[in-house]
């Protein structure tokens, strides 16, 4: 599952209220031993961007997506993933 980037596979993720909300993965990376997984919302009426979520083992062995609550832990994950998928533009190159 790791290092691969842009896939077409939908997640349907259930908030704390109940409510489930599908979700486009748009990439994935192992970093420092970790899986994380960027995924856009499908419903366009969404205000985020996108989301990064953490693959751990629940308690029967069985992946989850959990949120990330370290922040540190988010901001160096985000920037990674805003690098790879979004880059940088050299507006100084020749086009």
């Amino acid at each position: 599952m790791a290092d691969d980037l842009y896939g077409d596979e939908i997640y349907t993720l259930t908030d704390e209220d109940g409510n489930e909300n599908q979700f486009e993965l748009i990439g994935n990376r192992e970093i420092d031993g970790s899986t994380y997984l960027a995924l856009v919302p499908i419903d366009d009426n969404e205000e985020e961007e996108y989301v990064i979520l953490k693959v751990e083992l629940d308690d029967d062995g069985e992946e989850s997506l959990v949120t990330i609550n370290d922040d540190d832990e988010f901001d160096r994950v985000a920037d990674i993933f805003d690098d790879e998928l979004f880059g940088t533009v050299d507006y100084d190159d020749d086009i």
